[in-house]
């Protein structure tokens, strides 16, 4: 089933449930999608790729936001943001664990024979292509460097 279908049916489950934060967190899904599909150049249809890249595009906005609101004492608005962020996560693929990335990293390393931060780049492109949707950026970036310097 697509995702947009997906979503669709939740937000009536949501409704009927009378779950305030699912709904909200459902519906920021569903505007996010069909800002996609609007997009210049887009086509009518996203890919599961492009799907994941907007989910993972709103969890991290989602946590950037609770981080302020934490650090300003907002604890009504921190809560709002982290019910948000766990509902957009449940449509995300699992997560790998820093060691998991850590693993998959060395083997890219290994494979393109990298050495030293020069080879930051390359390392960090294929890393982001081979654990799209399972990882994101900043750990992938932070792993990178650890392991070449």
């Amino acid at each position: 089933m697509a995702l947009q279908q997906q979503i669709d049916q939740d937000i009536k489950a949501a409704m009927l449930a009378k779950d305030d934060a699912s709904l909200r967190g459902l519906r920021a899904i569903k505007a996010a999608l069909l800002v996609a599909k609007t997009e210049k150049g887009a086509s009518d249809t996203l890919s599961e790729d492009a799907e994941i890249k907007v989910l993972q595009k709103l969890v991290k906005q989602r946590k950037e936001s609770a981080e302020i609101y934490q650090t300003q004492n907002r604890e009504d608005l921190y809560k709002i943001e982290v019910e948000e962020m766990n509902v957009i996560e449940g449509y995300l693929p699992k997560q790998l664990s820093r060691d998991e990335v850590s693993g998959e990293v060395q083997l890219i390393i290994s494979e393109t024979g990298a050495a030293g931060l020069k080879d930051m780049g390359k390392v960090i492109g294929l890393a982001n292509k081979k654990l799209a949707g399972k990882a994101d950026g900043k750990t992938i970036s932070e792993i990178v460097k650890e392991l070449l310097s």
